[in-house]
C-alpha cells in the first residue's frame, strides 16, 4: 500500500508507442508527497517505467531517474576546443622542415698531396686543407661525422699498400687536429682496392708511377648541419 494517496495522479511524461519492459526501483529522496511511494520509499512507476506524480509535485521536486530532464545542468561545462578553419588543422599537422645539410667531401690526390711511396703531407696539401677544408667546416653549425679514407696505387703487396693508405689517412687527421678541429675523426685505409684510374703495364716504371698518381689519394668526407 502506498504511503501517499494523490488527489489526482498524472504521468511524469507521456511516451507514445513504447512497449512494456522491466524497470528498476527509484528510491524517493524524501517522504514528501511529490511522488507516490510504497512502504519501502520506492517511487511508484507504471508498466512503462514512468514515475507517478502526485498533485503536489512541482519542478523543484524533480528526481533523478524520474524527471532527469529537469535536474540542474552541469555547472560551467567546458566545451572542447574546435579549430576555427581548415587552415588551422593543416598548419597543426605540418612537420617542421628538416635542417639544411652541410655535407661535403674533399679529395687530396696526385703527387701534389703524397709523393710516391710516401705518407707525408706536402705543403700544397696542407694549404688546401687549411684554405678549403677547414673553411667549409667552419660554415657548418654542427659537425656530425668526419671520415678520412686513405688510398694507394696497385704497385706493391696488398699488406704494404694497406698500411701505407692508413698512414696517409692518419696524416690528414693529425693535421686537422693540429689546426684546432675538436670533432671526432674516423680514419680508414682502403689500400689499393678502390683505384680511380687504370694504367696498363709498361717497361717504363717512371711512366707507370706517373699514370697511377690519381690513385694515391685521401678522401675527407664531412656530414653536418648548416648554420
Amino acid at each position: 500500500m502506498f504511503k501517499n494517496t494523490a488527489v489526482g495522479l498524472i504521468l511524469g511524461s507521456i511516451v507514445i508507442g513504447v512497449s512494456a519492459q522491466p524497470v528498476s526501483d527509484i528510491q524517493a529522496t524524501s517522504s514528501n508527497n511529490a511522488y507516490a511511494q510504497d512502504d519501502r520509499g520506492v517511487v511508484a512507476r507504471s508498466q512503462y517505467g514512468l514515475c507517478w506524480r502526485s498533485g503536489y509535485w512541482t519542478s523543484t521536486d524533480a528526481a533523478t531517474g524520474c524527471d532527469g530532464e529537469l535536474t540542474p545542468p552541469i555547472a560551467k561545462p567546458i566545451a572542447p576546443t574546435i579549430a576555427t578553419s581548415p587552415a588551422t588543422l593543416v598548419q597543426a599537422s605540418v612537420a617542421p622542415p628538416a635542417p639544411t645539410r652541410c655535407n661535403f667531401a674533399v679529395t687530396l690526390d696526385n703527387d701534389q698531396a703524397f709523393a710516391f711511396d710516401k705518407a707525408n703531407l706536402s705543403d700544397a696539401a696542407k694549404k688546401r686543407l687549411d684554405d678549403e677544408m677547414l673553411q667549409k667546416m667552419a660554415s657548418c653549425a654542427r659537425i656530425e661525422a668526419i671520415l678520412v679514407t686513405g688510398h694507394s696505387d696497385r704497385l706493391g703487396s696488398q699488406q704494404y699498400n694497406q698500411k701505407l693508405s692508413e698512414q696517409r689517412a692518419n696524416a690528414v687527421a693529425s693535421h686537422l687536429k693540429r689546426k684546432g678541429s675538436t670533432e671526432q675523426i674516423n680514419t680508414l685505409g682502403a689500400g689499393k682496392t678502390q683505384p680511380v684510374k687504370a694504367c696498363a703495364d709498361t717497361p717504363n716504371h717512371a711512366e707507370l708511377i706517373k699514370c697511377l698518381s690519381p690513385n694515391r689519394r685521401v678522401v675527407i668526407e664531412v656530414r653536418g648541419t648548416a648554420k
